[in-house]
């Protein structure tokens, strides 16, 4: 999240590295704005917002948020499929983490030695694979080995495009990771909306293998473009976490926000795993709806969560992002209580429309005001503790739903959107530039 892990992107224009444009060594380039020695004012080339390597990165994420929404709206069928439990599929569910955890550290490694592109290629490829493989699972435990397959995938692919957005943002800098985080609700709304039509039209296999299909083709054109596109250069951080010496207090202070917010990212993509694999089951079992209406709840979160990321940076301009994020975890929060004990369809729906719209720029900003007071280092803490929650939420729903029922077990939900809220805020009077 995936939840690892989710805003609209600020379109613009900013000077590139010659590399973004063309393979071969960049020649030295003047600042944005400044004249070269000698010569007129260097002009402003199309950035990463209108280069194929922006338009690459982007169709990842959507093809990303797509499939893991197709494997969400399919989780009652196969838990069906394989006759699993509550907390069967739970333990289940679990295997995703796992492969996620066991892949995270060797791909960052990979992307360090071979670079973030072709990493993001690959991944691709693996999740594409790791999604059509749960429908042809028949007892828990291949069912398990074949979610370990699709959590290695996911858990790759968000650590490679994340990192190659990262550069993007880094060498524009301009805030342009909302974007990209909006690409991934729009195909996750994509995929839940399909996975709803087509419910009682084609079987779980068909359905899986289709999505997978159409992941390697998205894979095929924007793999190719990615690969052929160098990565851009990373400019030093600007505020880089002291190691030692006077500002060594300063660091540690600058650390100490930077694990805040990524105990933000936590507590809401926590939330937004959890809801990913458990809202649909929540409407079959506990208010006995069909699956294509089950599926349309998630549909209805993904398209709240979509529109409050494309109004996101309108909000945080005029309210202050620590007011959007505190009053987005306050208004989740009432909305899975809602979701979670109302005894009609229509109050749960509402209510995960409610949850959508108040975690949507949780992630986003938390990630993006790390990487501001420590550049990457602070990104890639946040963002790591952020996938932990989105991993690591459907398995303790699954395990709490057996012990005490799936409504309560949601309502833990609700309890983490308000622990979000309240650290947003500590995290916000902590840093003197946080509005």
């Amino acid at each position: 999240m995936p939840p690892l892990n989710k805003i609209a992107a600020a379109p613009g224009t900013a000077l590139l590295p010659r590399a973004l444009r063309s393979p071969g060594r960049a020649p030295r380039r003047p600042a944005a704005g400044r004249p070269a020695a000698g010569g007129p004012p260097a002009p402003r080339a199309a950035g990463p917002a209108r280069s194929p390597l922006r338009a690459a990165l982007t169709a990842f994420f959507a093809a990303d948020g797509f499939l893991f929404a197709s494997w969400v709206v399919r989780v009652p069928a196969v838990k069906a499929q394989v006759h699993a439990s509550p907390a069967a599929l739970g333990l289940a569910l679990l295997c995703i983490s796992a492969g996620a955890v066991a892949t995270m550290a060797v791909v960052g490694r990979l992307c360090l030695r071979h670079g973030t592109h072709p990493v993001t290629a690959g991944s691709a490829l693996l999740l594409c694979l790791g999604t059509a493989l749960p429908a042809h699972a028949h007892s828990t435990v291949s069912l398990g080995a074949a979610l370990a397959v699709f959590g290695a995938g996911y858990g790759a692919l968000n650590v490679a495009m994340n990192s190659a957005a990262v550069d993007v943002v880094a060498a524009l800098r301009r805030p342009v990771m909302p974007g990209f985080h909006a690409a991934y609700s729009l195909g996750g709304l994509c995929g839940a909306g399909l996975g709803g039509l087509l419910a009682g039209r084609l079987t779980t296999a068909w359905h899986l293998g289709l999505a997978a299909l159409l992941g390697l083709a998205v894979t095929a054109v924007a793999g190719t473009l990615l690969v052929r596109t160098p990565a851009p250069v990373r400019p030093q951080p600007v505020r880089p976490i002291p190691q030692g010496g006077p500002a060594a207090r300063g660091g540690r202070h600058a650390r100490v926000l930077v694990v805040l917010l990524g105990l933000t990212a936590l507590c809401t993509a926590y939330g937004e795993g959890a809801l990913a694999d458990w809202a649909a089951l929540h409407l079959t079992d506990d208010l006995h709806t069909g699956a294509g209406l089950a599926a349309a709840a998630y549909s209805a979160f993904a398209s709240a969560m979509t529109a409050g990321r494309l109004g996101g940076t309108w909000l945080s301009v005029r309210l202050g992002q620590t007011r959007v994020m505190a009053g987005g975890g306050l208004l989740a929060s009432a909305g899975m209580l809602t979701a979670a004990l109302a005894p009609s369809v229509p109050a749960a729906v509402g209510g995960f429309v409610l949850v959508g719209l108040g975690l949507a720029n949780l992630f986003p900003l938390a990630i993006a005001r790390a990487g501001a007071l420590a550049g990457p280092q602070g990104v890639a803490t946040a963002s790591s503790l952020g996938y932990a929650g989105m991993l690591v939420g459907p398995p303790v729903i699954g395990f709490l739903a057996g012990a005490f029922g799936l409504p309560a077990a949601l309502t833990t939900v609700a309890a983490a959107a308000a622990v979000a809220a309240l650290l947003a805020v500590g995290a916000g009077r902590r840093s003197p530039a946080a509005p």
